[in-house]
């Protein structure tokens, strides 16, 4: 990839904004929906019945509500894993959390035909994940509406997935410990939220991928980016054309001019041994730690030094190793995706179908979820309330789901629901009948209609 490419490829640029404002009050259910909209949901609904029409000659009918039990009965089985998908109806495992949702039959049926994209319409498209593209492009715009800081992370994520009917956008990766799946690049605040992604789909990933408006108008930020990014030029030309400054490891042959000593040379000096040289406002730093590292940076520099701990193995003891300035901020900095792919795969929802693009939106789903509890959990700290857990808050955004919008059950005494639906306008009125009631408040023997 070229230095134009690579800076269009993500969106880079990061925001510029330390003081976040907190809500009134945090409920769950509205940060869900911050990312998974109803405008999501309607699309979905929609292209489902579409392409059941197309395949079936009638469609399915589905519509909103009926989607959002769907997400619910998904963010269950996310906490809830069993191994196969009958053992939540079946009588000796029955899970009355999902079973009392929806049939098994009605499930099955929609988790077949659910689609994204309209395939009549997508024919000849050079976008090869034109069948889930929607549905990303969607989750990436609501992403970049949520308030960030000024230190941003560049890497790759990957979604796994074993079958084979994706073809070659399904990529090995040889130090994962699910080797084949789908390569997604993130860009993540040192928080753990995701603010961009984009799907890799080999050369023509980047066939029409460029900064929008609202990127090219936020400010001045940095950027931690791994060797698979980084490179001299991309550094001269994110300071120079978006006022972006980087820092990253680097590969040997991709630090332009600069000559730095060999790393058997390096290591003869012992642990903490550093070079350095400065090009074109540039630092190339080469730094041995427990094997050679080395790094281009126009942020940070090399003092103040810090000391770190490392053992060694002449002494048997931990020693004190100095360290360079760029190297703590690189270390502290980078680990946003990392964190946002950890809570993901904490609670992942089950995946396995044969149309290749489900496990991706399974990812959308968790992603939508992680994202969300990070923003939940930056508001509550500002209030000084207690944060609820993630599985908790999973759970609760299922409930709501389940509930939102939908007329309660008139049988016996139901759990008290929760907030976001108590107070949310719709199906509390009362139902007119023609059978006489008694009222508990009343004297005896006075009736009411």
């Amino acid at each position: 990839m070229t230095a134009k490419t690579k800076t269009a490829c993500l969106a880079l640029r990061p925001a510029v904004l330390l003081l976040f404002a907190p809500p009134d009050s945090v409920k769950t259910f509205q940060y869900f929906k911050m990312l998974f909209t109803d405008e999501m949901i309607l699309h979905i609904a929609h292209q489902t019945n579409l392409y059941s029409a197309h395949e079936l000659g009638d469609p399915i009918k589905t519509n909103p509500c009926e989607i959002e039990d769907f997400l619910a009965m998904l963010l269950f089985m996310g906490v809830f894993n069993f191994p196969a998908m009958e053992d939540y109806w079946h009588p000796a495992s029955r899970f009355k959390l999902t079973a009392d949702i929806m049939l098994k039959r009605r499930f099955t049926l929609l988790r077949c035909y659910i689609h994204f994209n309209d395939n009549q319409q997508c024919d000849g498209s050079p976008d090869r994940f034109y069948k889930i593209w929607p549905l990303f492009e969607m989750l990436r715009k609501q992403c970049l509406l949520i308030p960030s800081i000024y230190k941003h992370s560049v890497d790759e994520v990957m979604v796994s997935y074993k079958g084979t009917r994706a073809g070659t956008l399904r990529q090995y990766f040889a130090n994962k410990p699910d080797k084949w799946g789908f390569k997604v690049f993130c860009r993540a605040s040192s928080s753990g939220i995701i603010h961009g992604l984009l799907l890799y789909q080999g050369p023509s990933t980047f066939f029409n991928v460029d900064l929008s408006e609202e990127e090219q108008e936020l400010p001045l930020g940095i950027v931690f980016c791994d060797n698979y990014f980084t490179s001299f030029d991309l550094v001269l030309s994110l300071h120079a054309n978006l006022s972006i400054k980087c820092i990253g490891t680097v590969c040997s042959n991709c630090i332009g001019g600069t000559h730095l000593i060999e790393d058997e040379e390096l290591m003869k000096r012992g642990c903490g041994a550093l070079h350095y040289k400065s090009t074109e406002g540039v630092l190339a730093v080469k730094w041995y730690d427990n094997k050679c590292v080395t790094l281009l940076s126009n942020a940070s520099g090399i003092k103040p030094l810090t000391s770190v701990q490392r053992w060694s193995k002449d002494a048997k003891v931990n020693i004190a190793v100095q360290c360079p300035s760029l190297i703590a901020a690189y270390n502290q900095d980078m680990s946003g995706i990392h964190l946002s792919d950890m809570l993901v795969y904490l609670y992942k929802t089950p995946a396995k179908s044969q149309r290749w693009y489900f496990p991706l939106f399974g990812y959308a789903l968790d992603l939508c979820i992680s994202n969300s509890w990070f923003v939940y959990k930056r508001d509550c700290d500002l209030l000084k309330e207690k944060t609820m857990p993630l599985k908790r808050f999973r759970l609760a955004v299922a409930h709501s789901l389940k509930q939102a919008n939908k007329p309660a059950p008139r049988v016996g005494q139901p759990p008290r629901p929760q907030p976001d639906v108590r107070y949310d306008n719709y199906g509390h009125w009362p139902l007119h009948t023609d059978n006489l009631g008694w009222c508990s408040l009343c004297p005896k023997g006075v009736s009411c209609a």
